[in-house]
């Protein structure tokens, strides 16, 4: 996996201040992307063990809420592959910290049972993330007041609740 981009504090990309990874490939190639260059999968840096080592130290302090995952798009399948033993290691040194997911993927119907993103790591990876954003920006739903999302259809969903009620539970 590449990585076009480290934020090291963030307050755009989900609550409180942040640490965001914008992770390179997406298929969905949404008009107007804020990020289209992160489209290709070999597009900035690759994405080591010393890349973690660095987020997790960008992660300690105590004013660091937690990570934001954007893209280009985390949860392309083969980007999965990848953020899921990171996103392990995020988990297992700050459990209190939060985890948001940026993904054009919807949460109901692509990324679960039999969806066109569901791999070997999803089911692991959506229980490791507490916030997903989903639903490809849509050029004609944009609206710069929402907080944390682009376009009207995208939806900021509580996974771990979603998960245990087996409906999406949406919030703020």
């Amino acid at each position: 996996m590449h990585y076009g981009e480290i934020k090291k504090t963030d307050i755009a990309n989900g609550e409180g201040v942040r640490v965001s990874l914008f992770v390179s490939g997406c298929t969905h190639h949404c008009a107007g992307c804020f990020n289209s260059e992160t489209w290709d999968f070999s597009y900035g840096k690759e994405f080591t063990r010393a890349t973690e080592d660095e987020l997790l130290e960008l992660l300690s302090p105590s004013y660091i809420a937690g990570l934001s995952l954007l893209g280009g798009e985390p949860m392309e399948p083969e980007n999965q592959q990848t953020l899921l033993p990171f996103l392990r290691r995020v988990k297992e040194r700050y459990p209190q910290k939060t985890v948001w997911c940026y993904t054009g993927y919807l949460f109901d119907r692509e990324l679960q049972g039999k969806g066109r993103a569901v791999c070997g790591a999803t089911e692991e990876l959506l229980s490791l993330i507490d916030i997903l954003v989903d639903g490809e920006f849509v050029q004609e739903k944009k609206n710069i007041s929402l907080r944390f999302r682009g376009s009207e259809n995208q939806r900021i969903i509580d996974v771990k609740k979603s998960l245990e009620q087996g409906t999406i539970v949406q919030v703020l």
